[in-house]
């Protein structure tokens, strides 16, 4: 059941609108395939796009640094809203300067995306509510970082302060292994200031929600894989597999985490006069103590949303644009009964530097209502599809049980072939 607070009267929204969607992974093309869905859909250009997002619509090759291109773009083909999936465009300002074109963007702005983009700002953020997190110590000086760990002996959870593409945040096993990390991490642009945490012990969990500024709907729970390798070991990855939803997220403890994490900060935002619209995403682990916050991002995560989206019926257009003038209108969405498992298929070389190239076979020969393809790391090449990226395709199945689900996903995995090909087998295996 989607959690909602409150109700609205929404504004005027157009009967056809033109869209433009920024990005170009997996998330992106599950973003196209929901939206293209919508009763008042009609055009959708994406920068830079993808092969996916390439069937609803025309990719336009801008770098996502040129905002001055974009905002050209947006208004010469009159698009009625913007909707950002990566995080670096909000960081750098990007729905500001849409909002100073007079163009609704679904997207916090730079001031209010703070909340993913400087982990120091999302603490102090979280201390101010007193919302419940890991308590973290803020270095701006490696020599002071590795001095403070080695004194403490034990080993330290740590995190680049700023955008490392899912890849800054290091759990060490032992004291030698934290100095280890606070040397490379800090060698990083995201690591010039560094965060010493607690390592809490629980179970995780993704929790998104739909926000107008001062109110949340809360879309169906997930788990991320992040490690690369089986049973969560190897280094972190911008994600591995994904299921959705989470039994034993109960109704009483979503509601929990709503109230006591996620509220607390619309509100503390919205007080500054920096009001978050768009999708929170609350990374929790879940506690002897109870729920935690390990971290918030500004937009929906991938792979989270290739699982979350297709457990979503009703207009999801109607409802970002909701978001974007300050309106949301909870009743428009709906979870449909079941799961999604979401299996990622990786290129040789992921997660370090991908191989490209590889010729894709078997994509084409899918016929299955219960089993999507979001295209991530693909081209189309000379001889046809190609793997062009470390995270190549996402395979979504869906069922009425958790164990359907990941077996339509898994099945459909086998069959996609190309060289040096990996994928985890256990995604969602200690859940079904």
């Amino acid at each position: 059941m989607l959690y909602f607070l409150r109700r609205h009267i929404s504004k005027h929204l157009r009967q056809h609108m033109n869209v433009l969607l920024i990005g170009s992974g997996g998330r992106e093309h599950a973003l196209a395939w929901k939206i293209a869905q919508s009763r008042h859909f009609t055009r959708l250009f994406s920068v830079p796009g993808n092969t996916g997002t390439g069937q609803y619509g025309q990719n336009v090759p801008f770098p996502l640094s040129d905002f001055d291109a974009i905002v050209d773009l947006a208004q010469r083909e009159q698009i009625d809203l913007l909707v950002v999936g990566p995080d670096n465009p909000l960081a750098d300002g990007i729905v500001d300067v849409f909002k100073a074109a007079g163009i609704p963007a679904f997207g916090p702005t730079a001031a209010a995306a703070r909340i993913e983009s400087s982990k120091s700002f999302a603490k102090e953020i979280m201390a101010a509510r007193g919302v419940p997190t890991a308590e973290a110590m803020i270095f701006d000086s490696p020599v002071e970082a590795t001095a403070f760990a080695q004194q403490s002996g034990r080993p330290w959870v740590v995190k680049a302060d700023g955008l490392a593409l899912g890849k800054g945040v290091v759990v060490p096993d032992d004291m030698e292994s934290t100095v280890a990390a606070i040397a490379r991490l800090s060698a990083t642009r995201a690591g010039r200031r560094l965060l010493l945490e607690e390592r809490l012990e629980g179970r995780e969990v993704s929790v998104h929600a739909l926000c107008d500024g001062e109110h949340l709907l809360v879309l169906p729970t997930a788990r991320d894989h992040k490690r690369f390798g089986e049973g969560d070991t190897g280094p972190n990855t911008g994600g591995m597999g994904v299921i959705a939803p989470v039994d034993e997220v109960s109704p009483a403890v979503l509601e929990q985490i709503v109230n006591t994490c996620m509220q607390p900060v619309v509100d503390e935002l919205a007080a500054r006069g920096t009001p978050f619209r768009g999708l929170l995403y609350a990374g929790v682990i879940l506690t002897r103590d109870g729920p935690k916050i390990l971290e918030f991002n500004a937009r929906f995560g991938d792979p989270e949303a290739q699982a979350i989206l297709p457990l979503l019926e009703g207009d999801v257009l109607e409802v970002f644009y909701d978001c974007a003038v300050g309106q949301l209108h909870p009743e428009k969405l709906r979870k449909r009964k079941g799961y999604a498992v979401c299996v990622v298929l990786c290129a040789q070389g992921y997660p370090g530097k991908p191989r490209v190239g590889d010729p894709i076979r078997g994509v084409e020969a899918i016929d299955d209502e219960q089993v999507l393809i979001f295209h991530a790391g693909t081209a189309i090449g000379p001889a046809g599809l190609c793997t062009a990226g470390g995270r190549v395709i996402g395979v979504t199945g869906l069922g009425s049980t958790l164990a359907r689900a990941r077996a339509r996903a898994y099945e459909i995995a086998e069959r996609v072939a190309f060289e040096g090909k990996y994928f985890r087998r256990d995604i969602g295996k200690e859940n079904g």
